[in-house]
């Protein structure tokens, strides 16, 4: 059940991650198109594709943690015995976790403070619909990085025959 529930949000991220980029890329070519050729862009499309590099960056670092495809140091990691390693993984998936609940915890005030303000992001959409992203994407990396510190040291269930 739970895998099924990972994979699907894996498919929602991946389907997410390309339909923003592809929007982001039309409208910056657009945006570099009308310029040049009629001497004025869309409004709201620099201020779109900010939103949209910063909804990119987090349903990418979603996509990266799903996959334990991150960025890390692992000068030690490949010295330590398997068993160290395992432990060393653990402290450092808890840790990770940590910083991304943080994230969380403090970018829901953000979100908050602008939904109260009814700051403006970019059209008729306002900041805090922007700003979502970062909330949820740091939460549900946590999640993930919590969930493989804790069933790091647990032998992977066998399939059976």
């Amino acid at each position: 059940m739970l895998d099924r529930l990972s994979g699907a949000l894996r498919q929602v991220e991946s389907a997410l991650l390309v339909g923003l980029l592809g929007a982001m890329i039309g409208v910056a070519v657009y945006q570099v198109l009308a310029r040049n050729l009629f001497g004025a862009g869309l409004t709201w499309g620099d201020p779109m594709v900010r939103v949209a590099l910063l909804w990119v960056t987090m349903v990418g670092g979603m996509v990266a943690s799903a996959s334990d495809q991150h960025i890390r140091i692992d000068l030690v990691a490949r010295f330590l015995s398997p068993a160290v390693a395992r432990r060393v993984g653990r402290l450092t998936g808890a840790f990770t976790a940590a910083v991304c609940f943080g994230l969380a915890w403090f970018s829901v005030t953000l979100v908050l403070w602008d939904y109260r303000d009814g700051t403006p992001g970019f059209g008729p959409v306002p900041a805090w619909v922007c700003e979502l992203v970062i909330p949820v994407g740091a939460a549900v990396m946590g999640l993930r990085y919590l969930v493989r510190s804790v069933a790091l040291d647990r032998p992977a269930a066998e399939t059976p025959p």
